[in-house]
């Protein structure tokens, strides 16, 4: 995840604390020495909801194996001793759960920042008030279109309008809420309009996440926009970003080389800019899944990140996940911290690995059948790279 506005506008935002600080590029088991790893809990696989690009291939089915309230409680606990800064509560649809807000108030009993990552159909005002009350740090709501472009999206009728609505509801009460927008061939001509509502609407935060090749997201490899057009993207981005001001925090999650396309384009286009984004950009180290950043799965599997599930490093339920995070021994989590010599193709050879640190391992092994193969979503030139 990089802070697009961090490194343009100079912005003050919690998750800057996590992303940019000194020796975070080189801890090989959380955000910075003494700190476990920002969790992902993919807490549920149900949901209301069909979209095309589930990374977690979510239904409306119930599904066997999903962790009881006690389990889950036993998983904050070790969370908490691990001191995991952040959990984000993610699907399927968490807010599908019967006891979400139990788990939430045990995070943060347990000290830890509680966010949610939802469809944002189910936000009435009464869910919005109970997540206010528990200090939830973030709704993050997926917008994948305006209107009926969302709505063909995420295959249902109507979603569009209840996910605005819940957005509605949460600034109506002062609940920090955001959009979380997938970049792909069904929206790309959508980004004008995604800004425009953010102004309109005044959402305060925006993610503009790369498309990965996952779950039902695997399908949609010819879905991606060409590399040109994510340049246009990240220029349109950058633009708006620096019209937009500290006022906005806008991110792109998911691809890495944003982070040098940004420095490059800030050499040319505002000099000023550049040593403190080259700065910032080193300290965060790039990619960190199996890093700074993990997942566990609906099951209690622990994965490298939401989109890795075909790599699993063992169950919560046998061994605490602070112990799993811990132990190198599996091939891919041991690769993953010391992964610059693994590296293939391009990536191997990259001026920007030290900032970048090989970008995406799911898309590349979903195209190449190779883990450590170049990503082939990086959209940098092989001159921009140094080759």
């Amino acid at each position: 995840m990089i802070s697009v506005t961090k490194l343009l506008c100079d912005s003050e935002n919690f998750g800057d604390k996590l992303r940019y600080i000194k020796g975070a590029s080189d801890e090989k088991y959380g955000v910075s020495p003494g700190r476990g790893p920002v969790v992902v809990w993919n807490c549920t696989k149900a949901c209301n909801l069909k979209c095309l690009h589930c990374y977690a291939d979510s239904d409306c089915n119930k599904h066997d194996g999903e962790l009881s309230t006690e389990e889950a409680k036993y998983f904050i606990e070790d969370l908490g001793n691990f001191k995991v800064p952040v959990i984000l509560f993610s699907g399927g649809e968490p807010l599908i759960r019967s006891d979400i807000f139990e788990l939430i108030e045990h995070s943060n009993k347990k000290n830890i920042r509680s966010t949610i990552s939802t469809n944002g159909t189910l936000l009435d005002k009464d869910v919005c008030k109970s997540l206010k009350s528990l200090n939830v740090g973030y709704v993050g709501v997926s917008l994948d279109g305006i209107g009926s472009r969302h709505d063909d999206f995420r295959r249902t009728k109507g979603s569009f309008d209840k996910a605005l609505s819940g957005i509605r509801n949460c600034l109506e009460i002062g609940q920090k809420v955001g959009l979380r927008f997938t970049i792909n061939r069904h929206n790309y001509d959508q980004l004008e309009d995604i800004f425009r509502l953010i102004k309109e609407e005044k959402i305060p935060r925006v993610c503009f996440y790369h498309l990965v090749y996952s779950g039902r997201g695997s399908e949609m490899i010819k879905d991606d926009i060409t590399k040109e057009e994510t340049r246009d993207a990240m220029d349109l981005i950058i633009e708006k970003t620096i019209e937009l001001g500290k006022e906005y925090e806008i991110l792109t999650v998911d691809n890495h080389a944003d982070a040098v396309y940004i420095y490059l384009q800030a050499q040319k286009k505002h000099p000023e800019l550049a040593s403190k984004v080259l700065n910032l950009i080193s300290m965060n180290g790039g990619n960190r899944s199996g890093m700074a950043f993990g997942n566990v799965d609906y099951r209690g599997d622990v994965h490298p990140d939401q989109f890795t599930w075909q790599h699993t490093f063992g169950n919560i339920r046998d061994s605490k996940f602070s112990d799993l995070w811990k132990n190198n021994s599996h091939p891919i989590i041991q690769g993953l911290r010391n992964r610059k010599t693994l590296l293939k193709g391009r990536c191997s050879s990259c001026k920007w690995l030290s900032i970048c640190n090989g970008n995406f391992r799911a898309r590349a092994e979903a195209v190449s059948g190779d883990f450590w193969e170049s990503d082939p979503a990086c959209y940098l030139s092989d001159k921009e790279i140094g080759l």
